[in-house]
């Protein structure tokens, strides 16, 4: 439950695509928690503590058999990462409420350090103490949007606790479907055949089926994309509990989820792309020093294909998607040259519901106000690109010209080897 992840697309056939959202909305483990709590949905007793001592009270409160402390970062692999502090391990086990006190004060504060992290880590401000539980048997549960269905899918499997992708490319039969109808929503009789061919037998089978009506409730109220429960589980004292989760969410609804949306966790966000989303453009910075400028996420991948291609690294990956204006193309400039890797700049438009008038006033502007240090080569194609061209050509200002992408590229990095 540490974070939201692309939205996974299931056809019947169950061939399966990963599909980007605009924006990933980041949640800590216990907002997603608290928000299937807040729908009815089986999860472990848990506090929240940002103190040492109210993980303390907070595992005293509890009074369990056994408690879990969790470090709260949305990176993956806290189980196996390190502490600043010297402390293995961002999830403890313990039966002594002193004990987590103990831990708490080598995990508050501290940079915890996993695979997903920075190479510094992340530091840590929050806890999460929870009630620990064995698991008897591990399923696997998710209600998602189908496009194939118009509409949203259960999909199950008796394996969970492992990557569905496999048990789906291992064994297929062991996948299970429910298609949705949008009006109706989950049925009895859905819900108890999806409880069945997960393996709940007895009282459990009802209380799983029972589990499977609130988690779509909660895929409505929230306005999610996908709820993706792994392990939904089973424990000895026979409860029917959802153990991990993933929840998707509709960035579009953004407007009537206030509530969820302000629970955005944006802390261990890239600076840098946090700025770029301010003004709707997606940046994802990398190794290389030739800034790419591009409009739309394919043209954006071959361009910084071709730069390779011809012996150069791209420096980033900025997609300024389809209504840019000339305020976010200065921004863009902005972005990219506050970098300083950057020693060449590299625009690739191609105008089809983008104006490259409004791209070339945007540059030219950019290139003033910033007092543009590095090579700049640009490529424009399409709608109004004369008009382009003329304001481009007629600023003086030292912008190098290309006839395509190929010479384009050709051009920037011919342009640091000078």
């Amino acid at each position: 439950m540490e974070q939201t992840a692309p939205e996974l697309s299931c056809s019947l056939d169950l061939a399966c695509t990963w599909l980007s959202p605009r924006r990933w909305l980041n949640l800590q483990e216990y907002q997603s928690k608290k928000l299937m709590q807040e729908s009815g949905v089986a999860v472990q007793r848990f506090y929240v503590a940002d103190t040492a001592s109210e993980a303390l009270e907070a595992a005293k409160r509890l009074n369990a058999k056994e408690i879990v402390l969790k470090a709260q970062i949305l990176a993956g692999g806290r189980g196996k990462g390190v502490f600043d502090s010297g402390l293995k391990g961002g999830v403890h086990l313990t039966k002594d409420p002193a004990v987590v006190g103990e831990l708490a004060n080598k995990m508050l504060g501290f940079n915890l350090t996993t695979k997903q992290t920075p190479k510094d880590g992340v530091k840590v401000k929050t806890v999460m103490v929870a009630e620990a539980l064995d698991i008897s048997r591990e399923t696997y549960f998710a209600i998602l949007m189908d496009r194939s269905c118009n509409g949203p899918v259960m999909v199950g499997s008796p394996q969970g606790g492992m990557d569905i992708e496999e048990v789906a490319a291992s064994t297929p039969e062991l996948i299970f479907k429910e298609v949705i109808d949008i009006f109706e929503g989950v049925q009895d009789d859905q819900a108890l055949r999806m409880a069945t061919n997960l393996g709940f037998k007895g009282p459990l089978q009802k209380q799983a089926a029972d589990q499977i009506k609130r988690l779509y409730d909660l895929f409505l109220k929230v306005d999610a994309t996908q709820v993706e429960v792994n392990p939904l589980g089973e424990t000895p004292e026979g409860q029917v509990v959802c153990f991990d989760a993933k929840i998707n969410f509709d960035d579009n609804a953004e407007f009537r989820q206030k509530a969820v949306f302000a629970m955005d966790d944006m802390t261990e966000s890239d600076p840098t792309e946090m700025q770029a989303a301010k003004w709707d453009l997606k940046y994802i910075g990398l190794d290389g020093n030739i800034a790419c400028f591009v409009n739309g996420a394919g043209l954006a991948m071959a361009t910084c294909d071709i730069i390779d291609l011809h012996g150069g690294k791209p420096a980033n990956f900025l997609d300024l998607g389809g209504g840019v204006q000339e305020r976010q193309v200065y921004e863009a400039f902005k972005l990219l040259t506050a970098d300083p890797k950057v020693e060449a700049i590299l625009v690739n438009i191609f105008g089809g519901i983008v104006n490259c008038a409004i791209i070339a006033n945007g540059i030219t502007k950019a290139c003033r106000e910033l007092e543009l240090k590095v090579p700049l080569v640009v490529r424009l194609e399409g709608t109004n690109v004369h008009e382009a061209k003329r304001i481009l050509t007629e600023s003086g200002l030292p912008i190098t010209a290309a006839d395509n992408l190929d010479d384009a590229a050709k051009k920037a990095v011919a342009a640091i080897k000078k």
